[in-house]
């Protein structure tokens, strides 16, 4: 199966290219070490060197600037592609405007189209373009199948659609060579935290979006109770911790994600905080996979698919609610409860059932 997928570069605050990180790249990689022939173009918001770059699992990537004049001769390189090895399916991803302008290709060539939200793309900025909105969502209904990230989002989805389209979950998985339980002590020591202290935190978008300030406001009630607690956070942040000074608080600012597995096991709770928004709902939450598959107790706010991937192994708050937030990590210090019977999905399962679902696109396309 030959499969071509346009996604945007820059997403999750990395670069697909440059951090070769996340969902946009760790399943077209899964494929293609399965056999499939993937291609990749990657739609650069900020310039970037253009250029061809293949991955280590032969994923053939070419990174466009989207506005330059390559852009607008897409179609016709597309076309070329297509003749020279035909394209089965085209998979689109990362926001409404690779959406849609994927459906058209798709149609230009013939070809099934099968749209990927690992999020609401409709709460992303770029939706608020005139007309984007109903052009996503006419792409969204033209397509042969849709992968929604969560249950939350299949089922805002499947309310949105003019026309009945399969919507399938797959969620997001984690690399299990980063993210497994590594002893507490060395992982302290390694980052030069404080052995014997109680430390909580997290490692992730550290803004008001994402419901950050519960976890400042809560830590602040916590430290009187504990003179021993820490708070340790990392990740790309906006102003909100500045309202928030405390000695205790010990700010790694924002670290290469492969050090993420060693700062969420030196916590005694890792909290995974997030708003009940458009965002909040139907994001998949993927600090928690990652605290999961680091085996360490959590703490993370009720919203969306929480409970569906935690469960009763983790302890769950209301998000906005501050003495809820407390309590719950004051318990999980006290008591904390094993999340080692849950498991944590990788992206090599994601992949399968990403493969199972663009297959199908392809058989209903040629009954």
């Amino acid at each position: 199966m030959h499969v071509l997928m346009l996604s945007k570069r820059q997403y999750t605050g990395r670069d697909l290219i440059d951090d070769r990180y996340g969902r946009l790249w760790e399943i077209p990689e899964a494929l293609a070490r399965r056999g499939h022939a993937i291609s990749g173009i990657a739609l650069s918001y900020r310039h970037r060197d253009s250029g061809n770059f293949l991955s280590a699992a032969g994923v053939q990537w070419r990174s466009i600037n989207a506005l330059s004049l390559e852009t607008i001769q897409l179609e016709r390189a597309i076309r070329r592609l297509h003749q020279q090895c035909p394209i089965d399916v085209l998979l689109t991803s990362s926001d409404a405007p690779c959406t849609v302008l994927g459906a058209s290709l798709a149609k230009h060539i013939h070809t099934p189209h099968v749209a990927d939200l690992y999020d609401n793309y409709e709460s992303f900025g770029l939706s608020r373009i005139p007309g984007m909105r109903a052009a996503f969502r006419r792409a969204c209904a033209g397509s042969k199948a849709i992968s929604a990230v969560t249950h939350a989002l299949a089922d805002h989805v499947k309310s949105t659609l003019s026309t009945p389209v399969p919507v399938h979950v797959i969620g997001n998985g984690v690399r299990r060579d980063l993210f497994h339980p590594i002893d507490k002590r060395v992982s302290r020591e390694m980052l030069g935290l404080p052995v014997k202290a109680r430390l909580i935190g997290c490692a992730g978008a550290l803004d008001q979006s994402r419901g950050i300030e519960d976890l400042f406001r809560a830590f602040q009630a916590l430290s009187e109770r504990h003179p021993d607690i820490h708070l340790v956070i990392a990740g790309p942040r906006d102003a909100t911790l500045h309202r928030y000074p405390h000695p205790r608080i010990i700010d790694f600012g924002v670290i290469g994600w492969k050090q993420v597995p060693l700062l969420i096991n030196s916590l005694d709770v890792s909290v995974v905080c997030n708003r009940n928004s458009g965002f909040g709902r139907f994001c998949y939450p993927l600090k928690l996979a990652e605290s999961i598959a680091c085996g360490v107790p959590i703490v993370a706010s009720d919203v969306g698919d929480t409970r569906r991937i935690g469960g009763g192994a983790i302890r769950v708050y209301a998000p906005g609610d501050i003495n809820d937030l407390v309590e719950s990590i004051d318990l999980q210090l006290q008591m904390p409860l094993s999340n080692t019977a849950l498991r944590a999905f990788d992206w090599e399962e994601r992949a399968i059932q990403m493969e199972a679902l663009l297959l199908e696109a392809t058989r209903s396309n040629h009954p």
